[in-house]
């Protein structure tokens, strides 16, 4: 059995990046926990107002949960780091977050967000945690992947950030419907088709990623590191 960790910066970024992923690990027996660092509300308004919000912020809990019990999580852990706003908080307060659950978990693989996405919350996150798994003598990760968040990954232009190149495939063709049932979860998260962060994109993406590698369907990662052990 394998203990996985996913690190995602808002509510409903566990399952847009990995959710597929997630449930095939509980398939398969592997102890999964997700962390959630930011509250993926406030920056609809001008100044960050938490009290303006609670009902939302609420609601968002409340869908973390579902999706939660949909994909099999063992644990779900969520933050308050202010959203879209998490490059004004000290980058030390949040690895020392994510080294509480490294040190507590200690999880085999962690799954977190790519370098290059365009939303801040995301390129901080990454940061964070690419940091707090640096490899020390002791350091329970052996694996860490990046996944790609739809309406995030793809909408940073050529030569402003790394761009998301995968180079490791999960094949999710038994567990991709957890992941679109858990997204439904996430209702007020998601958008009509065209929008890229529409149950129809979600297929299309997890249908081509597939494709490009002759399965049914797919989640696709960047190999932060991998030791074998």
């Amino acid at each position: 059995m394998k203990k996985v960790l996913v690190i995602a910066a808002h509510p409903d970024d566990e399952v847009l990046g990995c959710g597929a992923t997630i449930a095939r690990h509980v398939h398969l027996g592997d102890e999964v926990h997700v962390v959630i660092l930011a509250e993926g509300a406030t920056s609809r308004q001008e100044k960050r107002d938490r009290c303006q919000r609670l009902s939302e912020l609420s609601q968002l809990a409340e869908a973390a949960h579902k999706a939660k019990e949909i994909l099999g999580v063992k644990t779900l852990n969520l933050h308050d780091f202010p959203d879209n706003r998490m490059d004004s908080v000290d980058l030390l307060d949040v690895v020392k977050t994510v080294e509480a659950h490294i040190d507590s978990i200690k999880p085999d693989v962690v799954y977190t967000h790519h370098a290059g996405d365009l939303n801040i919350d995301h390129r901080r996150t990454h940061d964070a945690v690419v940091t707090a798994c640096r490899p020390q003598p002791q350091q329970p990760v052996s694996t860490i992947l990046f996944f790609e968040v739809l309406s995030s990954t793809e909408w940073q232009t050529p030569g402003s950030a790394p761009p998301f190149m995968p180079n490791w495939f999960v094949d999710v063709s038994a567990t991709l419907n957890f992941k679109l049932k858990a997204l439904q979860a996430y209702e007020s998260e998601m958008r009509l088709w065209p929008h890229i962060r529409s149950i129809e994109a979600v297929k299309y993406l997890a249908r081509w990623r597939g494709a490009s590698i002759g399965v049914e369907a797919a989640e696709a990662f960047v190999v932060g590191r991998n030791l074998i052990k």
